[in-house]
C-alpha cells in the first residue's frame, strides 16, 4: 500500500497550506480544495476562488476519527459509536460546534460538518498535514466539480499554490450529509 503522506508532491502541498495556501487533491467523487481550517485568511482565500459565500460552512476532512478528537470530545457514547460505523468513508456528519470550529467553517450554523475520508491521497494529504482540512469541491459556485487534474488546472490554473498527484475514487456523487442529533439526512450521496 503506498504511503501518500510521504509522497513529495503530498508533503509540499501540506506545507503550503501551513503557510497560508490553498491546494488541490483528489476525492472519493471529486477533486477538492483544501487549506488550514484554522487559517482564516486561506479560508476566505479559498471562498474567493470558488465564488462560494462564507456563510455556506465548510466540510472538514481527517484521515482518521483522532483528528476530530478536539471537535467531538464533547458527544456522548452513541453518537460517537453512530459515527463510527460511516468512518473511514463518504458520510459527512454535522455535529453540534463545541466551539472549536471558527465561524469562517460553520458559517451561519450552529454545526461543523466533518468526514473522516477512505480516499488514500486525501487521507494522506491530511495525515502529512497533522490534522484536518478543508475539503470544498474544486470548482466555481455553479460550474461542475473538476474530475481530473487537467479540469483543475482549467479551472483554477496559477492561482492554487499546489495540486498533488493522484486521481479521483469511483464514487459519482459527493459524500452523504447527515445530522448527528436527528438522524436526518441532508444530503443524499
Amino acid at each position: 500500500m503506498n504511503n501518500w503522506a510521504i509522497n513529495p508532491r503530498i508533503q509540499f502541498a501540506a506545507k503550503q497550506m501551513w503557510h497560508g495556501g490553498v491546494v488541490a487533491y483528489p476525492t472519493e467523487a471529486v477533486w477538492g480544495l483544501g487549506c488550514n481550517p484554522f487559517n482564516e485568511d486561506a479560508v476566505m482565500e479559498l471562498l474567493e476562488l470558488k465564488q462560494r459565500p462564507v456563510n455556506k460552512g465548510l466540510i472538514l476532512l481527517a484521515a482518521d476519527i483522532s483528528q476530530f478528537e478536539p471537535f467531538i470530545y464533547h458527544l456522548n457514547d452513541i453518537q460517537r459509536q453512530r459515527i463510527k460505523n460511516t468512518w473511514p468513508g463518504p458520510v459527512t456528519w454535522l455535529v453540534p460546534n463545541n466551539g472549536m470550529a471558527p465561524k469562517w467553517i460553520t458559517g451561519d450554523y450552529t454545526g461543523v460538518a466533518l468526514r473522516v475520508t477512505d480516499h488514500p491521497v486525501a487521507a494522506g494529504l491530511s495525515r502529512a498535514f497533522g490534522a484536518p482540512i478543508v475539503s470544498t469541491s474544486c470548482n466555481t459556485q455553479g460550474r461542475p466539480p473538476a474530475r481530473t487534474a487537467f479540469e483543475v488546472q482549467r479551472y483554477f490554473g496559477g492561482e492554487l499554490d499546489a495540486i498533488t498527484s493522484g486521481t479521483v475514487g469511483k464514487r459519482t456523487n459527493p459524500s452523504e450529509i447527515r445530522d448527528l442529533m436527528t438522524g436526518d439526512i441532508v444530503r443524499a450521496g
